[in-house]
């Protein structure tokens, strides 16, 4: 059956695209060549946690949405959205096999006329370079002339009920003019506003700005954390005075790490040959290198708390609060929990977690010991720390149960724990 829009890999930036375009009135399918995204959807379940609730899944399903494995849906569409996970590989570049396998599914069944759209996490050139030649050799088309190529990168924040896709500006770079005013009439059925960038590439380094400039900022303050404990400082209440400032200053915070699904991208590092060498963004290879090394902070902090407390690492009992990247959400997406679980426990720490959206916690593919009563594992472990500040924690009622607690979000009432 044909369809008006195929969203093409059904993560957390096709899950909730499909579901507003379902509820825009778009009769849309979703291809994943995954099977499971298709069996826990055919279930009215979320593949992705975090990202749509199993009422929502229901009602898209109910709607008239259509999860598939079968690649012949995609040769029915007039426009072709291509959400596919871009994710970081060994060699911390980004990994594109999936996008150019989802090219490669599209081309062989593209029809003249159709917008193929790019929402992906992209290095820039990425649609002219991988994306273009990819659906130009499987389909004999020519982009911009028999059919509409542009890039709009993904914004949304899984989980944030307040910016959704319909409120966010979708920013959107078109091959050619009438690329950029195509993708323009399908997004503004989607969204309040419509930001037309100069071409693709503009698209995608709006991306890459906007993830680096979380990520420096986010370094900025885990430097300061670090440097602010060794001086006696309470970062918190100079972050609280700082963001009185009206202008020139935007708060962020520190953690024991940066997750999601944005990462730092470096031009000096792309994944093809048009490469600018000798111009890398040296701030950002700097920024993640503090990040990264924050998980190490934590446990060099552990250790030495428990140590001041006449108590060793090993053989200490050690409670995880919050494993998911951010608060009240499912998503574990590159949380630096599992990294400071593993190294607690290859110091031989004996390691539990509480965590009220995550009911099965695995480390190593072995299953880490949830506690059922917060307060009463809090009292019991040598050490609690907090690692996401879910909403649902009494953090003050925390502080007085737990033996030793340390706050890596600086969420708990000043004094009442060991801060970051």
């Amino acid at each position: 059956m044909p369809a008006d829009l195929a969203v093409i890999g059904l993560g957390h930036l096709g899950l909730p695209l499909a579901r507003a375009a379902v509820t825009a009135g778009i009769d849309t399918v979703g291809y994943d060549p995954d099977p499971r995204p298709y069996a826990e959807l055919r279930a009215g379940r979320s593949p992705v946690e975090g990202t749509l609730t199993a009422s929502e899944i229901r009602r898209m399903l109910s709607g008239g949405f259509r999860p598939t494995t079968d690649a012949a849906e995609l040769g029915r569409v007039r426009t072709a959205v291509i959400c596919s996970p871009t994710p970081l590989g060994p060699d911390r570049g980004i990994d594109l096999t999936a996008l150019r396998d989802a090219a490669r599914a599209l081309a062989a069944r593209l029809r003249p006329h159709t917008t193929v759209l790019l929402e992906s996490a992209v290095p820039p050139g990425t649609t002219e370079n991988v994306l273009r030649p990819l659906l130009e050799e499987g389909s004999g088309l020519v982009a911009g002339r028999d059919f509409h190529l542009a890039c709009s990168p993904g914004r949304l924040d899984p989980g944030n009920r307040t910016h959704t896709l319909a409120n966010t500006p979708k920013v959107i770079g078109g091959l050619t003019p009438a690329c950029t005013e195509s993708a323009a009439a399908f997004y503004g059925r989607l969204t309040d506003k419509v930001v037309r960038a100069r071409g693709p590439r503009e698209a995608e380094m709006t991306k890459v700005l906007e993830t680096n400039f979380r990520h420096v900022n986010i370094a900025l303050v885990n430097e300061m954390a670090v440097l602010c404990h060794d001086l006696g400082v309470d970062l918190w209440d100079v972050i609280r005075c700082a963001e009185t400032k009206p202008f020139g200053f935007q708060p962020f915070r520190p953690g024991p790490g940066v997750g999601g699904h944005g990462v730092p991208v470096d031009p000096g590092c792309l994944p093809y040959s048009t490469r600018t060498p000798g111009h890398p963004l040296r701030m950002v290879s700097l920024a993640q290198e503090i990040n990264d090394r924050m998980p190490s902070y934590v446990i060099q902090r552990c250790a030495t708390l428990l140590n001041e407390h006449g108590k060793s690492v090993r053989g200490a009992r050690v409670l995880l609060l919050g494993v998911t990247y951010k608060p009240d959400s499912a998503d574990q997406e590159a949380a630096p929990a599992r990294e400071i679980a593993t190294r607690l426990m290859d110091m031989g720490a004996q390691i539990g977690y509480h965590d009220p959206h995550v009911l099965d916690w695995r480390v190593r593919e072995r299953p880490v010991p949830r506690a059922d009563s917060l307060y009463e594992a809090a009292a019991a472990a040598d050490l609690t720390v907090l690692l996401q500040q879910h909403r649902t924690y009494d953090l003050q009622g925390l502080a007085v149960k737990a033996q030793l607690l340390l706050d890596t979000r600086g969420a708990t009432p000043a004094g009442a724990a060991h801060r970051l």
